[in-house]
């Protein structure tokens, strides 16, 4: 434990100093352990454990073009995002990680106590054993304070969930050289500094109780009932389609030795890297990453409503939805890939959040994404409060709602996508929604 934030960095700085990482770009064909199937061009891993990249065509009426193809990750094995909680003098504090994660821009950033897939914590790389894994495997000891299924990037898998975890006990629990106990209040402090908190924290730290139980509705502008009926309308009335196909198949995107491109070089690129680090399961390996052209921007747009903060969320496709839309926040782009587009196709709601003066900007911070499949992906993460000449009526696929029932909804799988989440993550954690 920490009594000043100073002593945390401090100690983060010594855990960064007594390991040694490496992490080189190399071309597609030489990744270890890695091939292209000769017929589909499907990039996988020789155990056929891990991930795969293959193709998919999408076909929607709820997206800026209404098909596209593109490469996409297939990981359809569900991994632990878990978080140990315990109370130190009455005060939780969770036990956060120093990790290493290859596609970090800094590399070393705080993760939850236990971030692992089933191929890792299953040990199909014959590497370390996962500590504290058995806190969130049945039979555990504690008090399970949050379990969902939650969804990662749509945009970039097809499917993809991992178990969110806060597990709290009261025994002792020993602490090994790479982690540390923070406080919630803490936390509520470093979730605000840029690339320091990981994506896989941010969203295990979503589901944390708010002030208030119960569903939050309060002087809401809609009740959570009005809420689910608008989020179960969306999710009948649009249409998303996929189908898998080969990554030969896969058109506009141009396939090299070194890389996959779109050809206009917008979007992402699928790329290889090589890894060395003294402190991970295994000490060296090989994977494909994907590595966005541009940094994104992921913003409520707020508004004060009858004394209470509202969130401006949007019922969101993405390739990789699991059910045609989760609720996102109001923006969630890479502005770059819109460049060639016109005005009538740019996200709605994205000139306002980019033209937000200072002085109504309640949070901004830039944030990593998954650094295990994803190399140098930053969004900018902002809540930005509205003018009061904002209409409260929105397009049929946004909707009002509260902090409160946001977070509640969090609490269940495949409600809210994973940059809300994170999103949510900073806001309640910041002072922004009393202030």
């Amino acid at each position: 434990m920490f009594g000043e934030l100073s002593e945390f960095h401090t100690w983060f700085e010594q855990r960064k100093a007594a390991n040694t990482y490496h992490v080189s770009i190399v071309g597609l064909d030489n990744l270890d352990g890695w091939e292209f199937d000769p017929d589909s061009g499907n990039l996988r891993h020789r155990s056929g454990k891990f991930f795969s990249v293959e193709g998919i065509e999408v076909t929607t009426d709820h997206r800026e073009v209404s098909s596209w193809s593109q490469p996409i990750i297939l990981q359809p094995e569900i991994g632990i995002l878990g978080v140990l909680v315990k109370r130190f003098d009455g005060v939780p504090h969770c036990l956060m990680q120093a990790k290493m994660e290859p596609g970090n821009i800094n590399l070393l950033q705080l993760s939850p106590t236990v971030q692992a897939t089933r191929s890792n914590y299953t040990r199909v790389h014959r590497g370390n054993a996962v500590p504290y894994l058995q806190h969130f495997l049945a039979p555990r000891h504690g008090r399970v304070a949050f379990d969902a299924l939650q969804s990662e990037q749509g945009s970039w898998f097809l499917n993809k969930r991992n178990r969110n975890m806060i597990v709290e006990v009261e025994d002792d629990v020993p602490v090994l050289d790479d982690f540390c106990w923070l406080s919630t209040d803490q936390l509520r402090e470093l979730v605000l500094a840029e690339n320091l908190v990981n994506m896989d924290s941010r969203t295990v730290l979503s589901g944390l109780p708010l002030r208030t139980p119960g569903d939050g509705d309060g002087d809401a502008l809609h009740t959570t009932q009005e809420l689910l009926s608008w989020f179960t309308e969306a999710k009948a009335q649009y249409l998303l389609e996929r189908r898998l196909v080969r990554l030969v198949e896969v058109k506009n995107w141009i396939r090299s030795n070194e890389r996959i491109s779109h050809e206009l070089d917008l979007f992402f690129q699928v790329i290889g890297i090589h890894v060395q680090a003294s402190n991970r399961e295994v000490a060296r390996w090989s994977q494909p990453m994907f590595r966005p052209t541009g940094r994104g921007v992921i913003a409520f747009v707020a508004k004060w409503v009858k004394g209470t903060m509202h969130l401006l969320v949007h019922a969101r496709t993405e390739p990789g939805t699991g059910d045609v839309v989760e609720m996102s926040s109001t923006v969630n782009c890479d502005p770059d890939n819109y460049r060639e587009f016109g005005a009538d196709q740019r996200p709605q709601f994205l000139d306002l959040v980019l033209s937000t003066p200072p002085e109504r900007v309640l949070i901004d911070v830039v944030h990593s994404e998954e650094g295990g499949r994803f190399y140098h992906a930053e969004n900018r993460y902002q809540v930005v409060l509205a003018s009061d000449d904002l209409p409260l009526d929105v397009p049929p696929d946004f909707t009002w709602m509260t902090v409160d029932q946001l977070s509640h909804f969090v609490r269940y799988g495949n409600h809210v996508n994973v940059g809300a989440r994170s999103l949510l993550t900073c806001l309640t954690r910041s002072r922004a929604i009393t202030s």
